[in-house]
């Protein structure tokens, strides 16, 4: 059985997925928990379900999909996998913490480990995601792909009937408009989209009905 749990944190209502299967291996993607009870509720699903945590992934390198790295660390010895485009933003959290949100981040950073790079095939349980790199968000923004059970997490590359902003320096909106016609649009129209800020929805539905897309 293949489980997908959502945790929407921070004020940013970033979307953290804990996703496991039968093996109780699980996979953590975006986890920008912030609060310490965001951060225990999490703990608590792991515990309550008796999850092994094997991968903390990252569809880039923004802070508010990456706050509660350094927690995850030190409580399960996880090292942020990201692609590489964006190894210095995840390394460098408490400096766009304070030029993007002036807050100081009282924790140290976690070290970074995996570098990805598109088509990297990431392994837990019985289980694959595979990279997608859809730079325009940021250089390093990416998607994970489960081919079998037709789902993908997007991060912030695609939202329901919305995409991602490119107006910050790491952005580009000519890249996010090559990522869109050339590898979301290229997957099936079924495939469920597990976003970074929102709800789910399906890429055959951003395909009749995004702006973006048609």
């Amino acid at each position: 059985m293949f489980n997908v749990k959502s945790f929407p944190v921070n004020p940013l209502q970033e979307n953290c997925y804990v996703v496991s299967d039968d093996s109780r291996e699980c996979v953590i993607i975006d986890c920008g928990a912030y609060y310490p009870e965001e951060l225990q509720a999490i703990d608590n699903y792991i515990s309550q379900q008796q999850l092994k945590p094997v991968h903390l992934l990252a569809t880039h390198g923004h802070l508010d999909h990456n706050f509660g790295n350094a927690h995850l660390y030190e409580q399960y010895a996880l090292k942020v996998e990201i692609c590489e485009e964006d190894q210095q933003m995840v390394e460098h959290l408490a400096q766009q913490a304070e030029s993007l949100f002036g807050m100081r981040l009282s924790e140290e950073q976690a070290p970074t480990g995996t570098l990805l790079k598109d088509g990297d095939e990431i392994h837990f349980g019985s289980h694959t995601l595979k990279v997608l790199q859809t730079p325009g968000h940021t250089h390093g923004s990416c998607l994970f792909y489960c081919k079998e059970e037709n789902i993908v997490f997007s991060g912030d590359t695609l939202f329901r009937m919305s995409i991602g902003r490119t107006d910050f320096a790491e952005g580009s909106w000519e890249d996010m408009e090559r990522s869109l016609t050339t590898v979301v649009a290229s997957l099936p129209a079924d495939t469920i989209v597990y976003t970074g800020h929102g709800p789910q929805t399906t890429i055959g539905d951003e395909l009749q009905c995004n702006p973006y897309l048609r």
